[in-house]
């Protein structure tokens, strides 16, 4: 058990399905085979998700990751002592959003400080961050702070395709305006260093943006002006990367394992690809920073919280690939 690294775990939004889903990845023996799972939150929720689940787990509140047991059925945690009193499953809950937010700023400083060797993330809310005055918008904003690394590569892993992602959380106007030169070869450079962490080599593809890429121009001229002329010059670097490839076919491609990984040019782009082939599956890296972050893609499933109904499939496999990839990452 001692080899096996330590995946720390914030509890996320605790009126979300995040708790449950925690308790479900503690119960799972796979977890177990890989990791020594860590769990960073509150002991009132934990108890209360307990409930929901009806699992036969034990608490067991620690201070230090060092004081941790790792047996299999019990669940070592920090008690942060946020969440202390009743609130309602699956609504809007301000305390709930400050309290997200504390445990995911310790996972990550009990990352940087090499207590843990990586983070597994469960879903938090933004609504709730905002009514719980959190200055940020999501996960990887947070990662941005607390890592010191700024704007932080996404990728996304669903059986052998593999992609990263040259905007965010931005309207689809603005990810057309970010399509730039150097905005394209930074990501083709950084992706590949990102790669490299992971002890993954291989060829990169990037997406095209318009339809059929553009037609030379004849649907747009993103390709011509913009994408192109940052592939050749990251080729001529000595990078492996080719495109751009038709957003239809790129990612079918992609899942056969042609490709190390695929560049997809906004957010829906590579999200719709991924989800639509297994959405449970899909696992979210942030992987640019000292280090590695994995989490499940989805939100916080309001209507289901509380109800003992939501799959911890995603949350089972975000572990399982914290652990795969963190000896690589931690070298």
């Amino acid at each position: 058990m001692k080899n096996k690294p330590i995946i720390a775990v914030p509890l996320g939004d605790p009126a979300g399905i995040g708790p449950e889903i925690a308790m479900h990845t503690w119960a799972d023996k796979s977890v177990w085979e890989v990791s020594r799972p860590f769990l960073i939150g509150d002991r009132y929720v934990v108890e209360r998700a307990l409930e929901v689940t009806g699992l036969p787990l034990e608490i067991n509140v620690v201070k230090d990751v060092e004081d941790a047991k790792f047996q299999e059925g019990t669940i070592d945690m920090i008690d942060l002592g946020i969440i202390t009193k009743p609130y309602e499953w699956g609504k809007v809950n301000g305390d709930c959003g400050r309290a997200s937010y504390e445990y995911i700023k310790v996972s990550g400083e009990l990352a940087m400080d090499n207590k843990v060797d990586a983070v597994a993330t469960t879903p938090i809310n933004k609504e709730s961050l905002k009514a719980g005055g959190v200055p940020f918008i999501g996960h990887t904003e947070m990662f941005e702070k607390i890592s010191g690394v700024h704007d932080p590569l996404t990728m996304f892993e669903v059986e052998k395709l593999r992609v990263f992602f040259l905007s965010r959380h931005v309207s689809l106007k603005k990810a057309i305006e970010l399509v730039k030169y150097d905005r394209v070869l930074d990501y083709i450079e950084r992706s590949f260093e990102a790669l490299e962490r992971l002890g993954i080599k291989g060829q990169m593809a990037v997406a095209g943006l318009n339809p059929h890429s553009g037609e030379n121009g004849l649907f747009g001229s993103e390709e011509v002006d913009e994408i192109i002329p940052a592939i050749k010059e990251a080729q001529k670097r000595g990078y492996d990367v080719i495109g751009p490839i038709g957003a239809d076919s790129i990612f079918s491609i992609g899942l056969r394992g042609r490709y190390a990984c695929v560049l997809s040019l906004y957010h829906d782009q590579g999200h719709i690809a991924t989800k639509t082939y297994d959405f449970e599956r899909t696992i979210s890296l942030t992987n640019s920073m000292p280090f590695l972050r994995t989490s499940v893609d989805h939100g916080t499933a309001y209507t289901r919280a509380g109800k003992n109904t939501a799959s911890a499939v995603s949350m089972i496999e975000a572990v399982k690939l914290a652990a795969k990839y963190a000896p690589n990452f931690n070298k």
